[in-house]
């Protein structure tokens, strides 16, 4: 790709001829304008290690900022902005009732166009009042995906003949299937049905290097920048001719001055595009646990742009065993036990909600999307029910503790949960009294609050079953997989959950955390000879890794597939063991899984992990460059 000047970049070989209709000349020049910003992406990057490092170093807690300080890269005031001095976004009309938001990728891993457009016509058809069509967390990254997730995206915001073909027959498929589940038809009018779900896009984090684009000389190229640019530039005119709102999901954001750099980006695009000030709206994935010492600074930061929080349950879990993984005292129990309601997650929730409920200048508050639902109505009627009455009662709660709708990891569950809210009746909760929020010792505490729970070989079992698929799917191009432990493989009662990058990353951590804390387990086993309160040893947790991995390598193609235990799993168990095993405890799974992607040979596999810890162990730096990478 010739963008030309000092801010040159380099495309994958082959990708600007097969993928010609996504790397535009608008698309390049947007990427031309953006570029010299991501200098400052990578000093941000730094600047996170060297926190991170220093934290460790000092065994020191995330604390608030000075209330007089300055947030960076703004001239805000951090009590100005907890105040709610500050202009906020309005919430445009599309956005005022998003009961239901479904959360998946555009393509699918190897898949034809046609069949890639699949995807998005269930998530247009779903009823879902909005659906974020995932760049991260669940779209894989095999091939060119990144780009056909770009591709289809357009296809369907244009209404092109080929999408809606797609979409009659998908809308025939979803009656057939609601017939015979709620016994009526979901799909009215398939043409009428995909304008009332509101698009939402969610670029990659700034932690992450696209596969596909890097600098001249050499250095990787900010996913974030690359997403941001391809989806905004391609897709302005449509949207805006249409009514709609240009709308963005931002995760794993730390500070508010990463916020800043994103309103910093937004801005520049808008100013390239020719955008009024503000037009691209975002939500903000409260994912990272620095992220809730400093929110209503990030809401003040994006405030041209910001129209609501998430509550992202799982990234948060790990953020927050990250954060202090220095910390001898802190071990997290059982995965399963961390619900939104558990010690930490609770105080999180409620720090959110009292931050969206803060008026601003203008008496303006921003929306509050709960957390992700991750059940799918599919096993034994039994399982179905169970599994259905646990998401309506997570639903139920969400919406009396003040959320203004919440997450779906797939279209089958947006009728099931949507009644909770439609019954509700009102299309948001903005304004609902809470107390203000403060800034005390207490808060902080709570923000890092164990509870007593489980911590059980049955619960090491699920962590490494999980991240042991979870590591294989992603090398398959499944970011987002229907997984469960291995012992519960042709047990139909027990439902597969959607899982995605941010549940493979909490795995690793909780392990991690067990094994270098000698975590005490709180129950007896039988088959391991292990005692209540006997601690989790490296020998426990090898003979756990090497049960859970046999288990996988006989298992049948449904849960498994054939080709991948010679290719895709052994390298994912290699991956897994040294990031348990590392004193160094690494800060992202993704970012050895990336750096394995297309690769099947162990030796290879173990070289990379070798090179990845040699650099965080020499100066922090991640190892993030497409290893593969061959320009045209």
């Amino acid at each position: 790709m010739d963008t030309g000047g000092a801010h040159g970049l380099q495309v994958r070989r082959g990708l600007e001829q097969s993928h010609a209709d996504v790397l535009t000349s608008e698309a390049k020049a947007a990427l031309r304008a953006l570029a010299p910003l991501d200098a400052t992406r990578r000093d941000l990057m730094r600047q996170r290690m060297e926190r991170r490092s220093a934290r460790w170093h000092a065994k020191r807690p995330i604390a608030f900022l000075d209330p007089a300080g300055t947030i960076g890269g703004t001239t805000l005031k951090v009590e100005d902005a907890r105040a709610g001095r500050f202009a906020g976004s309005e919430i445009p009309a599309d956005l005022q009732r998003q009961w239901i938001q479904g959360t998946g990728p555009a393509t699918r891993p190897g898949a034809s166009v046609e069949v890639g457009l699949r995807s998005v016509a269930y998530a247009l058809l779903s009823g879902a009042d909005g659906w974020m069509f995932d760049g991260e967390d669940a779209l894989g990254q095999v091939g060119a995906m990144s780009l056909d997730n770009q591709r289809n995206l357009k296809l369907a915001i244009d209404r092109d003949p080929l999408f809606l073909k797609v979409a009659e027959h998908v809308a025939a498929e979803m009656n057939r299937w609601a017939s015979g589940f709620f016994g009526r038809e979901i799909v009215a009018d398939w043409r009428k049905q995909l304008d009332f779900t509101t698009l939402i896009y969610r670029v990659r984090g700034l932690h992450l290097a696209d596969r596909h684009l890097r600098h001249d000389d050499g250095t990787p190229f900010s996913a974030s920048i690359a997403d941001l640019a391809l989806f905004v530039a391609r897709n302005h005119r449509a949207l805006r001719a249409r009514g709609a709102s240009i709308v963005l999901y931002l995760p794993k954001i730390q500070t508010a001055e990463e916020a800043a750099f994103w309103n910093r980006l937004l801005v520049a695009l808008e100013d390239h595009l020719g955008l009024e000030l503000g037009t691209i709206k975002v939500y903000v994935l409260v994912e990272q646990i620095e992220a809730c010492f400093q929110l209503m600074e990030i809401r003040a930061a994006l405030s041209p742009h910001f129209v609501g929080f998430n509550t992202g349950r799982w990234d948060y879990i790990n953020s927050v065993a990250d954060a202090l993984g220095w910390d001898a005292d802190f071990v997290d129990p059982n995965i399963d036990a961390i619900g939104m309601t558990y010690g930490y997650m609770r105080n999180y929730e409620d720090r959110v909600r009292r931050a969206v409920n803060t008026p601003d200048r203008n008496g303006g508050c921003a929306l509050w999307q709960g957390g992700m639902e991750t059940n799918i109505p599919v096993g034994t009627e039994q399982g179905v029910a169970a599994g259905m009455a646990r998401a309506r009662a997570g639903a139920e709660r969400e919406q009396r503790e003040g959320a203004s709708g919440k997450w779906v990891a797939h279209w089958k569950m947006v009728h099931i949960v949507r009644p909770v809210w439609e019954q509700a009746g009102a299309p948001n909760q903005l304004g609902r009294p809470f107390p203000p929020l403060t800034y005390t010792e207490d808060d902080a505490r709570g923000l890092r609050l164990l509870e007593p729970a489980p911590r059980t070989i049955r619960g090491a079992r699920d962590l490494i079953s999980v991240a042991l698929q979870y590591g294989n799917a992603f090398g398959q191009g499944l970011q987002a997989a229907a997984l469960k432990p291995a012992d519960f493989f042709g047990d139909d009662d027990v439902l597969y959950l959607m899982e995605d990058m941010a549940t493979g990353e909490i795995r690793v951590s909780i392990l991690w955390e067990w094994l270098h804390k000698s975590a005490p387990l709180t129950e007896a086993d039988a088959a391991t000879g292990v005692h209540a309160g006997d601690p989790f040893r490296p020998a426990l947790f090898e003979r756990l890794l090497g049960e859970e991995y046999r288990k996988l390598l006989v298992a049948s193609d449904r849960d498994v597939y054939e080709v991948s235990k010679t290719t895709t799993l052994p390298v994912a168990r290699e991956i897994l063991d040294a990031l348990v095993r590392s004193p160094l405890k690494a800060p992202w799974f993704v970012d050895l899984l990336n750096l394995n992607l297309g690769n099947h040979d162990l030796e290879v596999a173990r070289k990379r992990i070798r090179m990845y810890e040699d650099g965080l162990g020499r100066d922090g730096t991640r190892l993030v460059a497409n290893l593969d990478f061959e320009a045209s």
